[in-house]
């Protein structure tokens, strides 16, 4: 139709435009009529009104001043209600008592108020046993005389959109749980919940491969019956072992319809009908490399098949515990290898302090004893050189194997690095036993031969032996001694065992000499700063320097860290040292600042004992003022122990830094013992990958693992990540490709003086 034809009025004649409004509305109206008849008066404004209420979607009704219906369209009365009319009807009719009530108290108050309620979020029955979401707006309806006669209700249905909401909230809750280190029990709980809160009348289960057994392992189940899982626990898979056992077994989903008929569940019913259970549809949970870890199974109480957007579901949520699963695994490995030693697998040197202290408080319990040996291999050097590191590597198993032979459970064997192990004999001794006996007996069995590359070998070993509480009252002094008898063996010609005696103590003086050379060293500042650089592998710019201590020794030269640190730590002198530290690299970066080289960060170790000290952040503060320099170009490294020694101080102490400015880094991550969850607490802005874990890269798969999973975990947790002890192109182009941010090395540059890093900083890209 053409509307402008009908409104033209005749030559000579004029309408006014309400006339003409009209009377193309009843032109319409008979065209509409005409083409889409329906029952009643086409002409009629009412029916046209009727007509276009009942075809919309929404739904549309209309009360008196009781609440009582006077008018629905179509879609309340099919759809929402199921009723053939509603006329007369109220909620109470239709609703239980508490929802109708609801409904009447608040439709009563927009009459009383005459203010409309908008937009409010509703639950109802939807006739078919579910609930539908609403969005439903409520209005009084007046009369001519604006007298509020009733209410006009409009309603939308936003059952899927909430649905999708939820679905959204929970995928995003539960990234943020694994992303925190929630335990994996808790996640596959979480996601089971969420996927029985989108699909009707299903109950969810995960189960764990277990590799070494290749069976079944039950992790959650939070809506399914012990019994049930307890039973499943320990199947083996295979290729018709249920709908999980299958899966797992194929690597792909397993959709049963029917668990009474069908022969995958042939043997495995008594496991689901009991339960009421007849369909089960699982599918598989891989590993970003396909490897099959585990599987997600939703059981049914009716058969049938799972929709389109269940599948769509289930690989939502093997995804997320895929996801879930590597995370857990990857935290594993880092903490395993913090406290382990991984090619032996025994503990290391971040467990043997606490082993020791556990013991002398049960000896002090028990008026005991303990032993701590210090064993050092004999010429081991030779069989590296002689044969290779491989063949070193299997001779320390095989000697690591062999003493844990001659221990008991209570006693414990730890690797502290190379050829070096400690031996802690505990608990009580059987009757007519002589230590001696028992270690002369592990050292005979790592004297025994070794079949390497062909060849027979055979080493032996020196060991010194300190005893609790004659030779010490800790566990430092233990070592300390254990150690020094250590040394003794070697010297009368190793191959030899020997406890701690009075005579060894007489080093102790030498100690005490050197501390007076420390303390004097202090107050004359004869410390001198090197630099190393760190580059930004982006970009290639060198963006931050490491301030690193020698001390420049009046008779012995030039000395390193090493040669003094773990002194001056022993003796409470690293605090003034490590002031000493702050302040000339503070004055340092300003100097640079000043003479108009590019801005760069420098960073500064801070010891255990100046973290504990709570006036430090103020002596930061004044190192800061002092020197002129901007918080923002200094950088304060902590290691994982000094943080984890007590984790709520830590945190506090940490703001503080914070505020002033600073930046914070967790030096030689992956040696301590920081619990990766506990990451989050931290204000921190970066983590230094340890150099053990670096200096073996590309070649050792376990040190390449750990590298990514440090990477891959502190971008989740949107820490930048830079790797220490860099040397080689190869260890660069890895740590490049595993998404490492920065590197810090002998490649780039070893420590230098101040003048160095003028230098390098003028160069624009190295």
């Amino acid at each position: 139709m053409q509307l402008s034809e009908n409104l033209s009025p005749p030559e000579g004649e004029t309408i006014d435009p309400t006339s003409r409004l009209l009377a193309a509305s009843e032109r319409l109206m008979a065209e509409a009529a005409r083409r889409f008849p329906i029952a009643g008066d086409p002409h009629s404004r009412a029916y046209w009104m009727e007509a276009m209420i009942n075809q919309a979607p929404d739904y549309f009704f209309f009360k008196d001043r009781d609440s009582r219906f006077l008018l629905a369209n179509r879609a309340v009365i099919s759809d929402l209600y199921k009723e053939t009319d509603l006329t007369g009807r109220t909620d109470f009719d239709l609703f239980p008592p508490e929802l109708a009530q609801q409904f009447f108290e608040i439709e009563q108050e927009i009459m009383r108020s005459g203010e409309p309620m908008l937009d409010m979020e509703e639950k109802i029955p939807d006739g078919r046993g579910g609930l539908k979401c609403l969005l439903t707006s409520k209005l009084p309806m007046r009369n001519e005389q604006g007298e509020i006669v009733g209410i006009i209700g409009v309603a939308r249905d936003i059952t899927e959109r909430k649905r999708q909401e939820q679905l959204h909230l929970g995928q995003a809750e539960l990234l943020k749980m694994i992303a925190v280190g929630a335990p994996l029990k808790d996640v596959f709980t979480a996601l089971i919940h969420l996927i029985e809160g989108q699909i009707a009348d299903v109950t969810g289960s995960v189960l764990l491969l277990d590799p070494e057994e290749n069976c079944l392992r039950h992790v959650a189940a939070p809506n399914l019956d012990p019994n049930c899982f307890t039973r499943i626990d320990g199947i083996p898979i295979g290729p018709a072992v249920g709908s999980c056992g299958t899966a797992m077994w194929r690597g792909e989903p397993v959709f049963v319809a029917d668990i009474e008929t069908d022969p995958l569940w042939e043997g495995y019913r008594d496991l689901a009908v009991p339960y009421g259970f007849r369909s089960c549809w699982s599918a598989p949970i891989h590993s970003y490399q396909g490897q099959v870890l585990g599987s997600l199974g939703l059981y049914g109480r009716t058969p049938g098949l799972p929709s389109t957007t269940c599948q769509k579901l289930l690989g939502m949520a093997t995804h997320i515990a895929g996801i879930a699963i590597e995370r857990k695994q990857a935290e594993d490995r880092i903490q395993f290898v913090a406290h382990h030693d991984v090619l032996t697998g025994l503990p290391n040197r971040s467990m043997l302090d606490e082993r020791i202290s556990s013991a002398i408080e049960a000896a002090d319990d028990a008026n005991g004893t303990i032993a701590v040996a210090f064993i050092d291999l004999d010429n081991f050097k030779l069989v590296n050189d002689s044969l290779g590191h491989h063949a070193g590597d299997e001779l320390l198993k095989t000697v690591s194997r062999r003493m844990l032979d001659k221990l008991r459970p209570e006693d414990s064997l730890v690797r502290l690095g190379g050829d070096e192990f400690v031996v802690l004999l505990t608990g009580p001794r059987r009757r007519g036993e002589q230590l001696s006996v028992r270690l002369e007996s592990i050292r005979k069995a790592i004297a025994d031969p070794v079949l390497l590359e062909g060849h027979s070998v055979q080493v032996t070993c020196s060991m010194g032996v300190a005893l609790y509480p004659g030779h010490g009252r800790n566990a430092t002094e233990l070592l300390a001694n254990a150690d020094l008898a250590m040394y003794r063996s070697k010297e009368i010609g190793r191959d030899a065992l020997q406890f701690f005696t009075a005579e060894m103590a007489s080093s102790a003086h030498e100690k005490l000499r050197y501390q007076e050379e420390l303390r004097r060293a202090i107050a004359r500042e004869e410390f001198v700063l090197h630099y190393q650089p760190q580059m930004d592998l982006k970009t290639g710019h060198i963006f931050a320097v490491e301030a690193l201590i020698r001390w420049n020794h009046p008779e012995r030269g030039l000395l390193m860290p090493g040669d003094f640190i773990s002194f001056a730590e022993d003796t409470g002198l690293i605090g003034q040292i490590g002031d000493w530290t702050l302040r000339a690299a503070c004055r340092q970066n300003k100097a640079w600042r000043d003479a108009g080289l590019p801005p760069v960060v420098v960073s500064v170790n801070v010891s255990a004992r100046q973290f504990q000290e709570p006036e430090w952040v103020e002596r930061v503060a004044s190192a800061l003022r002092k020197s002129g320099l901007e918080a923002r170009y200094l950088e304060l490294e902590l290691t994982e122990s000094v943080i984890m020694a007590d984790v709520q101080q830590a945190v506090a102490l940490m703001h503080r830094l914070e505020a002033l400015g600073v930046h914070l880094a967790i030096d030689d991550f992956g040696t301590g013992y920081s619990s990766l969850s506990a990451l989050k607490r931290f204000p921190v802005d970066r983590l230094k990958i340890d150099r053990s874990f670096v200096q073996d890269l590309p070649d050792d798969p376990d040190d390449a693992a750990i590298a990514r999973a440090i990477i891959s975990l502190a971008h989740t947790l949107q820490l930048k990540v830079i790797a220490e002890g860099v040397e080689t192109r190869e260890q660069l182009e890895f740590l490049r490709g595993a998404g490492c941010d920065e590197i810090q090395g002998y490649y780039l540059s070893k420590p230098v003086r101040a003048e160095g890093i003028e230098t390098l900083l003028r160069i624009p890209n190295i």
